[in-house]
């Protein structure tokens, strides 16, 4: 397993100069269509995507369906990225499927391997066809309308939000980056939407309009209220049409993650509606109850949060999210992220609200140097050091006890202090 995912964590995308999506419909063909054997959900938007997919599979599987979910990235191994009921594909059936698409590489393709994100999607697709799924939960992996997953015609799409990330492949704009989330709306297929931003939301609807996929967004035709933040869980007031639920529970905090669980009970309203799934109010319930989602605003012991914040749209949720669960303790920051993030605004929010801001790296070859991150901040107290290690032992042994210690940035950095941290307590 360790030859497999070395050899294909070296497969990148600007390697290969293909028409995008012609080698995935071509090997998909060699597969015997695995991607149209499966009724599914595809996820697409800038962030909120891995906590929708682990709310509606969670309420899906309260009621009884067997669940397929793709999410990126993972946090430790390539498996986590395929579940079904929430296990990760066997090593051995990863080995199974992949040696398939390579026989079909070589003979085919004269051995010319896409990209790492096109093989596991690939490999996601074969799984969930041959374990016979009920339901398929597909998370884009960069985009959407030339992502590899796009090539399914689910039962609905979901667009969560729109920032600006990834500017060099989505654009530079908030219009160009909702063209590229809107490419997974198909003809017909009901679409929910959360994003606000007035530019984006005219592009998607204009999308809708224009491929008759009836559109329901969040604050128009479905709205959340109510909300009340208790001590280990929320609960919020959801509406749409003559659907009223009250004192709906959330195991996440964050007003962001609401806007995330209303994606998924108006998914699955609408899917209900149309009679595709049978699911009581009582399953969405105990579903939102019991969804958790590992690296987002994390709780460990002796106040440390972990949170994946990669972008200024995540980082304001975040401090949202701190001000309300911590709202009288000190916030002491620690920052690694990658290089093709909007770090300037997400830094200035942080700011703001820290007592103290310490920039690490992690070792990745598109990594932004920690030096360059402290030099876009203003903080009176921050400091940079290259190993993120030794940063964030320093940090937690300097902090006071009641001080937060919040470690943000890029998932890959938070999955690197998740491994320190249970080992540390194991």
């Amino acid at each position: 397993m360790n030859e497999c995912t070395n050899f294909i964590f070296t497969l990148k995308a600007v390697d290969h100069k293909r028409a995008p999506l012609v080698l995935m419909r071509e090997a998909l063909a060699h597969l015997d269509h695995p991607h149209n054997k499966l009724r599914a959900i595809h996820v697409a938007g800038s962030n909120g995507k891995g906590s929708t997919v682990n709310a509606l599979r969670e309420m899906l599987q309260h009621a009884g369906y067997k669940v397929g979910s793709f999410t990126s990235p993972h946090l430790e191994r390539v498996n986590e990225r395929m579940t079904i009921n929430g296990k990760q594909i066997s090593d051995e059936q990863f080995l199974y499927y992949f040696n398939k698409l390579a026989k079909i590489i070589e003979e085919q393709f004269n051995g010319d391997f896409p990209s790492f994100f096109e093989v596991v999607t690939l490999i996601m697709f074969q799984y969930f066809a041959d374990q016979g799924v009920d339901i398929a939960l597909i998370e884009t992996g960069l985009g959407g309308r030339l992502d590899a997953t796009n090539v399914v015609t689910p039962l609905l799409s979901i667009i969560t939000t729109i920032s600006l990330e990834h500017t060099a492949f989505l654009g530079d704009t908030f219009a160009k980056v909702a063209s590229e989330k809107a490419g997974i709306i198909k003809e017909g297929v009901p679409v929910v939407v959360g994003v606000s931003n007035e530019e984006a939301l005219a592009v998607i609807k204009a999308m809708a309009d224009e491929r008759h996929a009836p559109c329901f967004v969040l604050g128009q035709d479905f709205t959340v209220s109510n909300i009340l933040q208790r001590t280990d869980y929320q609960q919020f007031t959801y509406e749409m049409e003559h659907v009223v639920m009250t004192d709906v529970p959330l195991k996440m905090a964050g007003t962001h993650q609401i806007n995330n669980a209303s994606l998924a009970i108006t998914g699955m309203l609408t899917l209900r509606e149309e009679g595709a799934i049978a699911i009581a109010d009582q399953s969405i319930r105990q579903g939102l109850q019991s969804a958790q989602w590992a690296g987002r605003f994390e709780q460990w012991p002796t106040n440390i949060v972990l949170d994946g914040a990669h972008n200024s749209e995540g980082t304001a949720a975040l401090i949202k999210t701190l001000k309300g669960v911590y709202p009288k303790n000190k916030y002491r920051f620690i920052y690694a992220a990658l290089a093709d993030k909007d770090h300037a605004n997400s830094i200035k929010i942080m700011d703001e609200v820290a007592a103290s801001i310490a920039f690490t790296q992690i070792n990745l070859p598109n990594v932004m140097l920690a030096e360059s991150l402290a030099m876009l901040s203003t903080n009176a107290h921050k400091s940079f050091h290259v190993e993120w290690l030794e940063t964030v032992q320093t940090v937690l042994h300097e902090r006071n006890e009641e001080d937060v210690v919040v470690i943000t940035g890029s998932l890959y950095f938070i999955a690197e202090v998740r491994q320190w941290l249970q080992g540390e307590r194991s």
